[in-house]
């Protein structure tokens, strides 16, 4: 395949994908759930679901504020509304379930109640979580690749190892922010998590692609043995190491030995997603999706960005 050959489009196309991403997500912002927000969620299955309109008149007079209803079909196939509102104080509650349920048929199958607080400090957590991944893959990669100095660094390898990443968490982040503006879905916790497995997964398939690229490079280099002086006049014997290929031949070699790897492994792994999205509960449908929008981006960027990055990034050095 032609990828090294072609990377400036492969390189100006990601690219765009994270403009656009970040342009998504900058604009429409994430519809942030109770878990990091604070606030009380309730959830309600009918029989036969009445009018919202009916709901939301008895809503308006226990004086709650700004809240949200919308529709929902449970784990059970019934239809049902999900009440997002403040915290609720315990007669609060009480009010709420009876002007939900009364004389509807209705049946409350989720009270979720978290404080602001409490919500405050998931939000910090799941921040320091994410950094705290990204910043130990900067040191492993960098720690991993120390035996590569030429023709690029192993700090080059790890750094363009986190802007891979970076894609990679940009295009589920912005599906994320659609799904949140368009069909009112909330960042959960189970968002994280779903970010912190694309993260892995990501760097994962990168990794192999890198490593195969260490793995040639060893493979093409002779050994050259060169007089130098020290600072103080005297000879001294240094081993310089000469290529027998090009860089951009042997990412290319690397890149063609691992593509199908990648291709399956990426083709299974949707497999399962689609069959836990489309099989799986209402709760695990958007998890499932937003991993499958991460797969897909971390396949786009371990076979097309990262390898034709390293292959610009020495000839940028040469020059």
């Amino acid at each position: 395949m032609r990828i090294i050959q072609n990377k400036k489009i492969f390189i100006v196309v990601g690219l765009l994908v994270m403009l656009a991403a970040a342009g998504i997500v900058g604009s429409l912002g994430l519809n942030l759930g109770i878990d990091f927000t604070g606030g009380a969620l309730t959830e309600v299955s009918y029989e036969n679901r009445p009018a919202a309109a009916e709901l939301e008149a008895s809503l308006d007079e226990l004086g709650l504020g700004g809240y949200s209803l919308r529709e929902t079909i449970d784990e059970a196939g019934q239809d049902g509304y999900i009440l997002r509102s403040r915290d609720l104080t315990e007669s609060e509650r009480v009010s709420v379930v009876e002007a939900l349920t009364s004389g509807t048929g209705g049946e409350v199958t989720r009270f979720t109640s978290i404080g602001p607080v409490i919500g405050e400090e998931l939000k910090d957590k799941a921040v320091w979580a994410i950094g705290g991944v990204v910043a130990i893959i900067v040191i492993y990669v960098s720690f991993a690749f120390l035996g590569v100095g030429r023709p690029v660094s192993s700090l080059a390898y790890g750094l363009i190892t986190i802007l891979a990443l970076i894609h990679d968490v940009l295009v589920p982040a912005a599906l994320m922010s659609l799904l949140g503006y368009f069909a009112g879905v909330e960042v959960d916790v189970l968002f994280v998590m779903a970010i912190l497995a694309v993260l892995g997964y990501s760097v994962n398939d990168t990794i192999v692609v890198f490593d195969r690229t260490r793995e040639n490079l060893l493979k093409y280099r002779q050994e050259k043995k060169i007089m130098t002086k020290d600072r103080y006049g005297q000879s001294q014997e240094e081993i310089e190491y000469l290529f027998t290929k090009p860089f951009d031949q042997i990412v290319g070699e690397a890149v063609d030995q691992t593509i199908l790897r990648s291709i399956n492994t990426s083709l299974t792994t949707l497999l399962a997603l689609g069959a836990l999205y489309f099989l799986g509960g209402e709760v695990t449908k958007n998890f499932a999706l937003i991993l499958m929008a991460g797969v897909l981006a971390g396949t786009y960027s371990s076979i097309f960005l990262a390898s034709p990055l390293l292959v610009w990034w020495s000839e940028r050095k040469n020059k």
